[in-house]
């Protein structure tokens, strides 16, 4: 058994913003990853005690409330506590080919451990889990690690991946995660690989929902939270392609009191984090819209958020494509997926894209709230353009044989106000008149 569960919350200063560099991509096998971060330094001066919850503890042993000289850290009731032999069983001593992705501070394996009790299990046999085994004497990793626990260990909800427990035996951090077997969603939308299914526009619309019904629980919980670093590979697929959030290693309590924001360094995922937060440090719950916001762009138009293999001007995906949302000519041939034409309406194009324009306000003030974000998006699913009628559905319906006994129904022409009536018709109406007189 591991060591108890201590209380180090990473809280750094907002005087120490560091100029940003590019983030660094998972590896192309990369289910499960890492939290890249514009700027991740820390030292052990940074780190302080902060228990993240405060409801009351029970007297399960697993809710035990472990105190130090620092404070003190509710432990969650409803995670395991994994042995690290038994995680080493369970990956096969972590081997090479159960590894599914890495990231800066740390890899992760497939394992298998039983449904039940959770003890570990042959390969292919019980249930398939992601380990994330964080690299040792990572002070980082440690802040991240804590963070993953104190949150995913207490939120409960079908769009947030699920933490099934965790192991800290000396240097060794570990964490335990319900398996997504479809990946992220950045696999889906950038890799070329042809062995990876291309997500529909129907297929897309969900995926949004999904992971917009996730934010959304986060910033209107009794607890506010902000997740800090939504992205394309943070958003994770199951068997049924439901999006689910993963990886709360940034994540951090919303403003209390009254406040508006809460003042941080800035860290997260260059392309996808807002303006005001790189610019100033100060985080608002609708710094997360903004995240959405660009990642409903690379839904829409199939494209990273950065790519520096683009051309000069085009290389940030936000700043090249933002000017055109609002032109629909443009919006058609400029920005939307050449992979999913034919499969929108233009009425729903053009509302998704003025919802992605609104996600991308400068201002936090003016972009909508993620329950506001969630009816847009729910509005759009439900769209459905009716067919324009052709000539020739026109002329097979003119032309279904009719029942027996039935009279065939006569299409008449149709009479203009203006215009003389046809011959026959003017004949006929002669031959009413002179029957009303004979009468």
């Amino acid at each position: 058994m591991g060591n108890c569960l201590r209380s180090f919350f990473y809280d750094p200063s907002p005087s120490s913003i560091a100029n940003n560099n590019p983030s660094t991509p998972g590896t192309s096998n990369s289910t499960y990853s890492s939290t890249t971060t514009i700027d991740v330094s820390a030292t052990s001066s940074s780190i302080v005690c902060k228990s993240q919850f405060s409801e009351a503890a029970s007297h399960d042993e697993r809710n035990e409330v472990i105190s130090n000289a620092n404070g003190q850290i509710l432990e969650s009731s409803n995670l395991e506590k994994f042995t690290f032999a038994d995680l080493k069983r369970a990956t096969k001593n972590f081997k090479s080919d159960t590894l599914l992705g890495e990231g800066g501070f740390g890899k992760v394996y497939k394992g298998w451990i039983d449904q039940k009790t959770y003890a570990p299990s042959k390969s292919g046999s019980g249930m398939v889990v992601a380990i994330k085994k964080l690299n040792s004497g990572s002070m980082q990793g440690l802040a991240e690690w804590q963070s993953e626990v104190n949150f995913l260990g207490r939120l409960s909800h079908p769009n947030l991946v699920k933490l099934l427990g965790f192991c800290w035996e000396d240097k060794e951090l570990l964490l335990v995660y319900e398996f997504m077997p479809k990946g992220s969603l950045e696999n889906h939308l950038f890799r070329r690989n042809p062995n990876i299914e291309s997500f529909s526009w129907d297929l897309r619309l969900k995926i949004a929902i999904g992971a917009a019904r996730g934010l959304a629980f986060l910033h209107t919980s009794e607890k506010k939270v902000i997740y800090r670093d939504f992205k394309a590979s943070n958003i994770l697929l199951d068997e049924k392609y439901n999006a689910k959030i993963s990886d709360f290693g940034l994540a951090k309590l919303g403003p209390s009191g009254g406040e508006s924001h809460v003042t941080t360094r800035v860290m997260g995922t260059y392309g996808y984090a807002a303006p005001e937060y790189i610019a100033t440090g100060h985080l608002y719950v609708k710094s997360d819209v903004y995240g959405f916001g660009v990642v409903l762009l690379e839904m829409l138009s199939g494209q990273r958020a950065l790519d520096w293999k683009r051309p000069p001007g085009q290389r940030n995906l936000v700043e090249w494509l933002k000017p055109l949302l609002s032109h629909k000519k443009k919006l058609k041939t400029t920005i939307m997926d050449s992979r999913i034409e034919g499969q929108y309406s233009s009425k729903a194009m053009v509302q998704a894209a003025q919802l992605t324009l609104k996600c991308l306000k400068a201002d936090p003030k003016n972009r909508p709230s993620m329950k506001e974000v969630v009816e847009v998006l729910e509005q759009i699913e439900a769209m459905k353009e009716k067919p324009k009628a052709t000539k020739s559905t026109l002329v097979s319906s003119l032309s279904k044989p009719h029942r027996r006994g039935q009279q065939p129904t006569q299409h008449r022409p149709l009479f203009i106000p203006g215009r003389r009536a046809p011959k026959y018709e003017r004949e006929v109406n002669i031959r009413k008149i002179t029957k009303k007189k004979v009468k």
